[in-house]
């Protein structure tokens, strides 16, 4: 059985999820989301893992949809509220979808799809109460794909089974000390893992309450934060340094009042990039707290963490979190002696199951021996992990995001006056990266507004790039590869 749904029923008449101005029980969860099953099913027994995509607001509504596919035996595929068409188009053929569960908000964006693909498109208002047996569902079944972006230009969809998510939630509530008591603010988008796991997901195991905000800004952050409820909070570094350009524009009384509804937290969390140190020593300064640094990817939800009792250290990730095992290893995948960098490889029940339909990309990321190649270097500094890069030029970290390069640069090349690209990530204080790109045209001129409104058409507008710069020709070695160092230093 899924664990995470079946200990709902120890917390029926706790409040599950407050959104849209309402207070929603785990009795209600469990209700709505059985109907949702049911609805789903029809006539048939079980979904046998056929995907569902949805495109739910941050809501109650998004949390009975995932549960309602969980329970019928279907992948959840959720998809993100500010793509483009083309960025949801790729997503639903890449995984076969059978069914798109929407809300009427996004009608309109999704309507070209309605008759041109044999997709069946279920508007969630039309889903009335309904029962029927739900099938038993196993723990080794897949459960969820999100798409991330690698090296290879195009999101590849991660699959996690009902065990991996398991895994990823109880590593968290052990290590950051979860019970049902606690009152999180979700602010993340919810096709990403910080927002589904790290605090929907956790706040629901533990008979805590997770509370949506659909739409961002400090001063609402700030409103909710003044009525006490909350004790947790988790944000990407972006999301802290806008709230501090915030607080710091607000008269000195406003701050100190501020100041002391935040001294009332247990727990404050950044993640999803690098937090610069300016930023933990100001937000520390603001609220009291050192914010706690951990370190995860999409295929393996959190691996590392600053401890929750004991010193968090600037600029460090921390230790393994419970259940997980980490090692660094050189280009050979042997492990590396403690204080030399290697690369972060990562073994665990948390590890995803398999990219889909990747066979071959999904075996070039893992070593014979089973870990899991992160891509990402470290050293081992006294008593944590510390970050020192990616071992790939071509993975963006902006905002939380970690995006492809390579994805950016071939849509680049299909605008008519684009001979060639290349795309970099240039270091910025609010965004951790922010995108660039070097142009080279076939002819004439090309007004960097127009190619911007262009590329917002066929990307979504955090794939954007901030920065242009037109060249006649891409630096180049010898070997006639792009050299992206070369192209950064254009910018910086």
């Amino acid at each position: 059985m899924i664990t995470l749904i079946e200990r709902a029923n120890s917390f029926s008449e706790r409040i599950a999820i407050k959104s849209d101005g309402q207070n929603y029980t785990y009795n209600r969860l469990l209700e709505q989301s059985a109907s949702v099953a049911a609805y789903l099913l029809q006539d048939q027994k079980d979904l046998n893992e056929a995907r569902i995509a949805f495109l739910v607001p941050a809501s109650f509504s998004y949390a009975a949809v995932q549960w309602g596919i969980w329970r019928a035996g279907g992948i959840a595929v959720p998809l993100c509220e500010k793509h483009p068409l083309p960025s949801i188009q790729y997503v639903l053929e890449d995984t076969k979808a059978t069914t798109v569960i929407y809300t009427e908000a996004f009608e309109e964006l999704l309507s070209p799809l309605f008759k041109s693909t044999n997709i069946q498109f279920l508007k969630y208002a039309d889903i009335t109460p309904k029962k029927c047996e739900l099938p038993t569902i196993t723990l080794d079944r897949r459960a969820l794909i999100l798409y991330t972006s690698g090296t290879t230009g195009l999101p590849k969809g991660v699959v996690t089974t009902h065990a991996n998510i398991e895994a990823q939630i109880t590593a968290l509530t052990t290590s950051w000390e979860w019970n049902k008591n606690d009152h999180v603010l979700n602010v993340l988008p919810l096709h990403h893992v910080h927002g589904i796991i790290n605090m929907l997901s956790c706040a629901l195991w533990s008979g805590a309450c997770c509370e949506f905000l659909p739409k961002f800004s400090p001063k609402a952050i700030f409103d909710i934060f003044s009525k006490d409820a909350l004790n947790i909070f988790m944000a990407v570094p972006t999301i802290y340094f806008k709230l501090i350009t915030y607080f710091n524009e607000l008269p000195q009384n406003e701050q100190l009042a501020i100041s002391d509804h935040l001294s009332k937290f247990r727990l404050m969390v950044s993640g999803s990039a690098a937090l610069p140190v300016s930023v933990l020593e100001e937000w520390k300064d603001i609220s009291g707290h050192t914010l706690l640094e951990r370190y995860g990817m999409t295929e393996m939800g959190m691996a590392i963490s600053n401890p929750y009792n004991g010193t968090r250290r600037p600029g460090h990730i921390g230790q393994p979190l419970h259940g997980v095992s980490i090692r660094l290893a050189d280009e050979n995948n042997n492990a590396v002696a403690v204080g030399e960098q290697g690369e972060i490889q990562i073994k665990g029940p948390n590890v995803f199951k398999e990219y889909w339909g990747k066979p071959d990309a999904t075996a070039e990321t893992f070593t014979q021996d089973g870990w899991f190649k992160s891509g990402d270097i470290a050293i081992f500094d006294i008593d944590s992990y510390q970050i020192l890069g990616r071992n790939s030029v071509d993975i963006i970290k902006s905002g939380g995001y970690k995006i492809s390069a390579l994805e950016i640069e071939e849509v680049l090349r299909t605008h008519p006056n684009i001979k060639d690209c290349g795309v970099v990530g240039i270091p910025d204080l609010e965004w951790g990266e922010i995108i660039g790109a070097s142009i080279i045209l076939k002819f004439g001129e090309l007004s960097t507004d127009d190619l911007t409104s262009w590329i917002q058409e066929k990307l979504p507008a955090y794939k954007t790039p901030r920065r242009f710069v037109f060249q006649d020709d891409l630096p180049r070695n010898v070997m006639g590869k792009v050299t992206k160092n070369e192209i950064k230093k254009l910018f910086i």
